[in-house]
């Protein structure tokens, strides 16, 4: 049965309610009940009716013109992947709640290309943030990477976070926006659904920060990790995507050459022993498979 959902409404509201009235010369004064701007304040703005801005978020109007959204996003001050995430939330508004689970596999190939990159922490991360697949090096990083994990539960839900990520706030608010990206205008997919309501259930930050409704690609960036028996690592990391799976996402991580995280990659990749890429591990996504499945949120 297909359930109709209001991303669009929810978006909106959300990063309006992140606007500071004096930035546009409103008087906040003592009277006001809402966080940031009034629904009327943004129309005026944008230059928008406020009948027909109050439809778009009440989920009357879902097809608001180009015109439309570039000044709702002008007045957002929407980055150039928030304002691409605006524009999908008007092409998909309804969503099917239930239905099949995919698999999501990692070819072969793939596994034995990763598995061969001895210095090279690497993992292939789904749509949702579960790990499908990752070498021995990535595992001597972290265990978050073997294959079956979900990297934003482990982000909010396992007690040792704050302490591995030094910057964990940054982390994982990060990774909460950059599960809006890959979840796109398909809002209310059940396995999105499962997931943010395991999380929601059990974790203050995470509600707060999705709520906020921010939208981050991760293409590249740096990272900082404390490992016990290394100490604190900086790495890098650039991510592809998987042409054969659109939806999987690899991440490579890499040390500044001469620098002591490359000198700290080199000692954890003696203490891991060589896997056959034939016996590697990965994961199948099977149909049904509990709260967490597959995606590009990862950390």
């Amino acid at each position: 049965m297909a359930e109709r959902e209001n991303g669009l409404g929810d978006f909106l509201r959300a990063r309006r309610a992140l606007l500071d009235p004096a930035a546009f010369g409103i008087r906040s004064g003592g009277g006001r009940r809402v966080e940031g701007l009034r629904r009327d304040e943004l129309a005026h703005l944008a230059g928008v009716s406020p009948h027909y801005y109050a439809r778009l978020e009440q989920g009357r109007a879902r097809h608001p013109s180009r015109s439309v959204l570039d000044a709702l996003a002008r007045v957002l001050d929407l980055s150039d992947e928030a304002r691409a995430h605006l524009a999908g939330l008007t092409e998909g508004s309804v969503s099917l709640v239930g239905g099949s689970r995919e698999s999501e596999t990692v070819t072969p190939e793939l596994q034995q290309l990763v598995a061969g990159w001895p210095q090279q922490p690497a993992a292939v991360v789904g749509r949702y943030g579960d790990v499908l697949f990752s070498n021995e090096l990535a595992q001597a990083l972290t265990p978050w990477f073997a294959p079956g994990n979900n990297l934003l539960h482990e982000a909010f839900l396992n007690i040792h976070a704050r302490t591995f990520y030094v910057d964990w706030e940054q982390v994982a608010s990060g990774a909460v926006a950059a599960l809006r990206s890959s979840a796109g205008s398909d809002t209310g997919h059940p396995r999105l659904l499962d997931l943010v309501e395991h999380l929601s259930a059990r974790s203050d930050d995470f509600r707060r920060i999705w709520a906020r409704h921010d939208v981050l690609e991760r293409t590249s960036g740096t990272k900082r990790y404390f490992i016990p028996l290394v100490g604190q690592v900086t790495l890098s990391y650039q991510t592809f995507t998987v042409n054969e799976a659109p939806d999987q996402t690899l991440y490579v991580f890499f040390a500044e050459p001469g620098s002591p995280d490359e000198d700290a990659l080199r000692l954890l990749s003696s203490l891991v022993e060589p896997v056959p890429s034939s016996q590697a591990r990965t994961r199948r996504a099977p149909a049904g498979a509990g709260a967490l499945g597959g995606g590009t949120g990862g950390i």
